[in-house]
């Protein structure tokens, strides 16, 4: 992995966040985040600026944010929901603060009538240059990731898309988005008609000269995909020469691995986060008075 550490410890915080003269009481207040992404809910568990754990959620429907906030955002309301959290939720006598983001605005607007809903837009996020139709989830990962491992700073944010997005000392230079693997083989799919729906192995790589239609669709997508991530990446690092790459979403470690497997030298170089949207939202909270 790169010299920089490539997971935050525990309680760290982003360099440059404004410090409060509180800190202690901060510290001990519980909140959540959420991101909104294009295929999944992205949640986290926060005491003061730091995180506790993470865990995912379909998109979810009105009945089910209704019992959620029936519950209190406790354990009980997220059976079925999601994973076991690692963290038990705090009983509140009000409403537990919930900051949150989104790409998908139907899934943001059911939360609307949440009383300790903060929600974070593009242009509250503390960057410059931004264009007005930017996702926030790539700003506010760009913002975590500047703050943690310092700038100039890529992100590749693995997801339902693959983009990168990078700066320089909380500037936006600029970013591209491409088809993730899964929406790349489902477009196979959907598209043709005698293409089957692939599923991906983690750690395997298919062969490059497939000898089944299943191999080939993981090759030709994966392949390409690493390629022309080697390919921004050694334009990133031309003219960017002591800038840092960090990798995140739900296919970085499918991605990761297979840049270790093909070209180790370059994963060396890269950092693995799956929290820099949450550690962005952090930043944002720390800087209002909430």
């Amino acid at each position: 992995m790169a010299d920089f550490t490539s997971k935050r410890r525990e309680g760290s915080q982003p360099a440059g966040v404004q410090q409060k003269s509180e800190v202690a009481s901060e510290e001990c207040d519980r909140w959540l985040a959420l991101v909104a992404g294009n295929s999944r809910l992205h949640w986290a568990c926060f005491k003061g600026r730091q995180l506790i754990c993470s865990w995912h959620t379909a998109h979810l429907n009105a009945d089910q944010v209704r019992n959620l906030q029936a519950q209190g955002l406790q354990a009980a309301g997220w059976q079925g929901l999601a994973p076991t959290i690692e963290v038990e939720i705090p009983v509140a006598a009000k409403p537990l603060p919930l900051w949150a983001a989104s790409v998908v605005r139907e899934q943001i607007s059911l939360w609307q009538t949440y009383p300790a809903l903060q929600v974070v837009r593009l242009e509250q996020v503390p960057l410059q240059n931004l264009y007005p139709a930017l996702g926030v989830d790539r700003a506010l990962s760009l913002l975590g990731a500047g703050l943690i491992y310092g700038w100039p700073m890529l992100v590749i944010d693995a997801g339902t898309a693959l983009t990168f997005t990078a700066g320089t000392d909380h500037c936006f230079v600029g970013g591209a988005i491409l088809p993730g693997l899964s929406l790349q083989a489902q477009a196979l799919s959907k598209g043709t008609d005698a293409l089957p729906q692939i599923e991906w192995a983690q750690d395997t790589l298919p062969q490059r000269w497939a000898a089944s239609t299943a191999e080939a669709i993981q090759s030709g997508i994966l392949y390409t995909q690493l390629a022309g991530m080697r390919d921004y990446l050694a334009d990133w690092w031309q003219q960017f020469p002591a800038g840092k790459a960090v990798l995140t979403g739900g296919n970085a470690s499918r991605l990761l691995s297979a840049l270790r497997q093909t070209t180790p030298a370059i994963a060396e170089q890269i950092g693995f986060d799956p929290n820099l949207m949450f550690l962005g939202l952090a930043a944002c909270r720390s800087s209002t008075d909430h």
